[in-house]
């Protein structure tokens, strides 16, 4: 067997970074890109991708398998199976960190095709549900990691004077 016939190295580092994340306490989540192959809800669908929380937490019957991640999760208190094909997602990291792993793009992957895809999607979903995406924007908040721009270590406060006694201040 050479390297071209070898298996995808993805899901083995996908698992390998959910265990990790799992590990040391940390919030796993996927980076996807969203096309007609995955199975997502649309409505939280933002300029072709989707980031969605893995956690044991958040998620019921996760399997991250060769070909797929799939389980069930809720979103906006509705129950709904998910199911990724590995070659869609973009991204693995914990939340609290930001540290992870992005992997390149599949090969013959063209822009307007994702696009192209989206947009059916999109279409299909709001006739389906009857609610518009205008709707569902302003249903949906997006969450950011605020990082400052200094990154050098916190110094921290001055100690109190040895041998001195603690004090408490009231703050009214």
């Amino acid at each position: 067997m050479n390297a071209t016939e070898a298996s995808s190295t993805r899901p083995y580092l996908l698992r390998a970074l959910f265990e990790w994340c799992t590990d040391n306490g940390f919030t796993p989540h996927i980076a996807v890109r969203v096309d007609r192959t995955v199975q997502v809800p649309m409505e939280f669908v933002r300029n072709g991708e989707i980031v969605l929380n893995i956690s044991y937490d958040a998620t019921s019957g996760l399997l991250i398998g060769n070909e797929h991640v799939e389980f069930k999760a809720r979103f906006g208190g509705k129950p709904r199976e998910i199911m990724v094909p590995i070659a869609n997602v973009m991204a693995i990291y914990a939340r609290e960190t930001g540290q992870g792993m992005a992997f390149p793009p599949e090969e013959g992957v063209e822009a307007a095709e994702v696009e192209e895809a989206l947009e059916e999607l999109v279409e299909d979903d709001a006739s389906d549900d009857g609610d518009s995406v205008a709707e569902a924007d302003e249903r949906v908040v997006q969450l950011v990691t605020a990082k400052s721009d200094d990154d050098e270590p916190r110094t921290p406060p001055p100690a109190a004077p040895a041998g001195g006694r603690p004090a408490l201040k009231r703050v009214k």
